[in-house]
């Protein structure tokens, strides 16, 4: 059952949905060629904590028995869509680095990404990120009240259509609260006019996953980084948002 936050939890969100935020924009702002996605991480440790915060994905378990995420943060760059691990992956100039926060505080969530260019990049890449975001946007422009779910996901596919990229189907965005993912599931794709009904205090992020070659995706050997099956590039936006009685409230918005 989708769940209608409160003023007093919506409030909270608002909270840590700054948080995220600025964590995230710190993080955007320090990329650079030379740079490990682990040191990225360490980063994010340290203005998470700085912040009376925790990181909402570090020890994560997406089911029962399933390895834990072993960092603060993800970080995804070029063929790497989502869930990226920290590590000795060095950053080059000309590179697409997604970064993907999610925080919690005084038990709620707030989770935001983005993806960087490192310097100047391959033109399509360039077009693919700029793509996502349009997409993001688009996504959050139908998340009105009176709208159904499935609007939202429309908004973003017809978004990237547009720009001749491809929506990753098998991840999608989700509901956030109390817990990181909670109902309902927010697919990238989809026919307008399907699913509930959206209501003011619905709080869920939209991230679109899109890629510049083929949408096929597959998971690495670490069981958490996937990947573009063709290896071709891959970006990643998102926003928690909750519905208000008229335009969305975009909680992650630095």
């Amino acid at each position: 059952m989708i769940v209608c936050k409160n003023d007093s939890e919506l409030a909270a969100m608002r909270v840590s949905g700054r948080i995220a935020a600025r964590v995230l924009q710190r993080l955007a702002a320090a990329v650079a060629p030379g740079l490990t996605t682990r040191e990225l991480d360490e980063l994010a440790r340290e203005l998470i904590r700085a912040a009376g915060a925790t990181s909402a994905f570090l020890g994560y378990r997406g089911a029962p028995g399933a390895v834990p995420f072993p960092g603060a943060i993800c970080v995804s760059v070029n063929e790497e869509v989502i869930h990226g691990i920290p590590g000795p992956r060095r950053i080059q100039a000309g590179d697409l680095v997604s970064i993907d926060v999610g925080v919690q505080f005084e038990g709620f969530i707030g989770d935001t990404a983005t993806t960087v260019m490192v310097g100047a990049v391959a033109p399509e890449w360039e077009l693919l990120a700029a793509t996502t975001r349009h997409a993001l946007e688009a996504g959050i422009a139908a998340a009105r009240a009176g709208a159904h779910l499935s609007d939202v996901s429309h908004a973003v596919e017809q978004a990237v259509m547009a720009g001749n990229c491809r929506v990753v189907r098998e991840f999608v965005g989700h509901g956030v609260g109390r817990e990181l993912h909670e109902e309902p599931q927010v697919p990238n794709y989809g026919r307008p006019g399907h699913g509930p009904v959206l209501k003011p205090g619905m709080t869920f992020c939209i991230e679109p996953m899109v890629n510049l070659g083929g949408a096929a995706v597959e998971i690495l050997a670490d069981r958490w980084t996937v990947v573009t099956r063709d290896r071709r590039a891959s970006a990643h936006f998102e926003h928690t948002i909750a519905v208000g009685p008229a335009d969305a409230e975009v909680l992650t918005r630095a």
